[in-house]
């Protein structure tokens, strides 16, 4: 089984749209895959169409009660797609896993029993214990930045947190890798970033850029990924050569496993 993150302590960067299409493209690769919507806003869970009352069992119930894994997967339209929704009840999380014991391995705990291909969890736009959670149960982090001046400037602290986590909780955890996203070949500034990203990066930096596209900000209002909405559109076709890199990136761990 691959945990991946998606995180960024940025919002508005494409977590959400990321973590659905993603996790879409790999169920549509013959994976087994479980989404683990962790942002109390709840978009990943809206964006796949699961109402609010489908949501009585949550990401809340399962780090703070101890939910079984089992009660709070739904599934979903997609076929090999499960998801763990989210509510506003866990925006109070942060405050009461203070007092938890293991209160940043709560959400490792309750995945070790997890028998999936991978399992992409969607972090909140900040770097707190419940985006530590993810960093701590996952093998690897991915990235999306936003083709936008101060892109690389937030990427550093959260580059730091991966270290001191890496250092202190969970040893495995490595970068998979950054994807751009609101790319705009017509803009200069997307290629000023593009570039620059790659410059300090390198290959960490996926090939495959995720361009601005009508059709993928559509998709969510529908209750569907823009892979089943539109398949055609350029967002789509991006998304699927993105999860065939990640595919590639994750094969090797997969078989060393």
């Amino acid at each position: 089984m691959t945990i991946l993150a998606i995180a960024n302590q940025k919002g508005g960067v494409g977590k959400t749209t990321t973590a659905i299409n993603l996790a879409t493209g790999l169920a549509a690769a013959g994976r087994s895959v479980l989404l683990i919507d962790l942002d109390p806003q709840g978009n990943t869970s809206t964006g796949l169409g699961i109402s609010q009352t489908s949501r009585a069992i949550s990401s809340y119930q399962l780090l703070l009660d101890g939910a079984p894994l089992g009660d709070a997967a739904l599934k979903t339209q997609i076929d090999g797609l499960q998801l763990v929704p989210a509510t506003v009840d866990l925006s109070g999380a942060e405050v009461e896993l203070v007092d938890r014991e293991r209160r940043m391995n709560r959400l490792k705990d309750a995945l070790s029993s997890a028998s999936y291909d991978y399992v992409i969890i969607d972090c909140p736009p900040s770097l707190g214990l419940l985006t530590l959670n993810a960093l701590v149960a996952a093998d690897a982090l991915v990235v999306p930045l936003q083709c936008e001046f101060y892109a690389l400037e937030g990427l550093s602290q959260l580059l730091k947190t991966v270290e001191r986590v890496r250092s202190g909780f969970n040893p495995r955890l490595s970068i998979l890798g950054v994807v751009l996203t609101m790319y705009d070949k017509r803009n200069r500034l997307s290629e000023m970033v593009a570039e620059d990203a790659r410059a300090c990066l390198g290959q960490t930096v996926f090939q495959t850029n995720i361009p601005r596209n009508v059709r993928l900000s559509e998709a969510p209002s529908h209750g569907l990924p823009a892979l089943i909405y539109d398949h055609r559109c350029p967002g789509s076709e991006a998304y699927m050569a993105l999860t065939q890199e990640i595919l590639a990136r994750t094969a090797p761990v997969k078989h060393a496993a």
